[in-house]
């Protein structure tokens, strides 16, 4: 068994693991860079080093991050999501140094970030990927000539893209020229790959993802699925477990194929196999993560299975703790990532000091965060602050506990998305269970929410009323 891992990660990710590995009994390490010293994953882990006062260029150096994992005596490493999560040099360099990595072998991350021949592998396998392009397209005369085939509006991404990054929708063929050479650009500083394909454009699709597990004996079982619908320009805003707009019957379906494709690439460990489901109800294969995700929380929360306790049982070469018979589902998960963004200013960071934060409480509320009352959110990093998970047995009940739970979180010193979740909250189309991911876009309105009233100024109502009664 695993008895000690370095967290090559930062911020609310890096304290979720540091709080498995103690309830499993594992020294965690953690890292940091200068703008993080004060880091809630610093004050939490058994050890904490730094990196040095760069604020980005130490998470991203494999070798410094294996050779602190050599150096503390730690037997692992866990990279969380983000920053080298998705490296296969990192895992190869992992393995060279007797390091576990907590995650799938490098080729298979390789294979799966490389988006062309992930794609030719489900097809292979047998499972259905959107038309486009097989392999990477040559030259804009090539993409020209496959988007005339397989007809406008089509999605232009970069192969090793992720993210959101890297993607562009082109309407006509003097679209696909004018976007062709940014794609080429983007793919190559943000990737290292000047590397495209062509894919059909599904119109507003259901982005439904399904949870893996895989183990080094053979077995792969899947934790049903996530609606990832609700998200602005390809970021994902409020993740939902189940998805209330599948049948039994589509997620039988999904949950296999999510399960053929990680038998399909060797997989092992925890990955999410992400698809599109169209106007027809047909699902098609757009990616598989190689990591943790964000959302996870939301499946633990139906589960009630600790995805980030069977990474380290996998990595220590466990068996898998549960068979698919056994997974159960109970009841609805809802996950709300709080940034600090002006949701009124066109989602403009919003950096700063928290001057107060109160973490909401209650049954079937849970807060993973990094942030505490004094901390100062560094503005290099990724703007998301906290996650709040709701869990409710019926749907109804989801949405009443997330309202409430939405109004008892306080964060104060910063702008936050929490006003504008309320307001999706408050959406007829979403009560109902009825969006896509175009839902954002459609409904412009919903960042023109009216100021709530502040607990300073209910106060004082409530005390003026208590004085005109009294007389005073």
């Amino acid at each position: 068994m695993i008895r000690k891992i370095l967290i090559a990660n930062r911020g609310e990710i890096a304290v979720r693991i540091v709080r498995a590995c103690a309830e499993m009994g594992i020294r965690s390490v953690a890292v940091f860079a200068e703008a993080d010293r004060y880091g809630l994953h610093v004050k939490k882990a058994d050890e904490a080093y730094s990196l040095g006062p760069d604020t980005v260029a130490g998470y991203l150096n494999a070798h410094r991050l294996v050779n602190l994992a050599v150096a503390t005596g730690c037997d692992a490493l866990h990279p969380g999501y983000g920053f080298l999560s998705e490296n296969p040099e990192l895992a190869e360099i992992c393995a060279r140094r007797g390091i576990r990595f907590i995650g799938p072998d490098a080729e298979v991350i390789r294979m799966m970030g490389d988006k062309t021949r992930a794609r030719d592998t489900m097809r292979a396998a047998g499972i259905p990927v959107t038309p486009g392009s097989e392999g990477n397209v040559e030259s804009i005369e090539d993409a020209v000539a496959i988007a005339a085939d397989i007809g406008y509006p089509v999605m232009l991404k970069a192969t090793s893209g992720g993210g959101g990054r890297g993607i562009r929708r082109c309407d006509s063929e003097a679209d696909l020229r004018r976007q062709y050479d940014r794609v080429i650009s983007e793919a190559e500083k943000a990737f290292g790959r000047a590397e495209v394909f062509l894919e059909k454009y599904i119109a507003n699709p259901r982005h439904i993802e399904v949870q893996i597990l895989a183990d080094h004996h053979g077995n792969v079982i899947h934790l049903f699925e996530r609606d990832c619908s609700i998200q602005r320009r390809h970021q994902k805003l409020i993740e939902i477990a189940p998805s209330p707009q599948l049948t039994d019957e589509q997620r039988a379906i999904l949950g296999d194929l999510a399960v053929r494709a990680a038998e399909a690439c060797g997989y092992t460990n925890a990955g999410t196999v992400e698809f599109l489901m169209d106007g027809g109800d047909n699902f098609y294969f757009m990616e598989m993560n190689t990591r943790l995700q964000v959302e996870h929380p939301v499946t633990e929360a139906i589960t009630g299975i600790d995805i980030v306790q069977e990474q380290i049982r996998i990595a220590s070469g466990l068996k898998l703790t549960f068979t698919q018979e056994q997974v159960q589902k109970r009841g609805y998960a809802m996950e709300f990532r709080i940034n600090a963004e002006d949701p009124k200013n066109d989602f403009l960071p919003s950096f700063g000091k928290i001057s107060r934060y109160f973490a909401p409480g209650g049954p079937g509320v849970r807060t993973d965060g990094a942030i505490y009352t004094g901390y100062e959110i560094p503005p290099f990093y990724d703007s998301m602050c906290a996650k709040l998970i709701v869990w409710s047995l019926t749907w109804d009940g989801l949405l009443d506990r997330a309202n409430r739970a939405l109004r008892d979180i306080g964060v104060f010193g910063v702008k936050t998305t929490i006003p504008y979740h309320l307001e999706i909250l408050r959406n007829a189309e979403f009560q109902a269970g009825r969006f896509d991911t175009g839902f954002v876009e459609a409904h412009p309105e919903l960042t023109a929410y009216s100021v709530r009233r502040s607990t300073r100024d209910t106060a004082a109502a409530v005390a003026a009323a208590l004085a005109a009664n009294m007389g005073l």
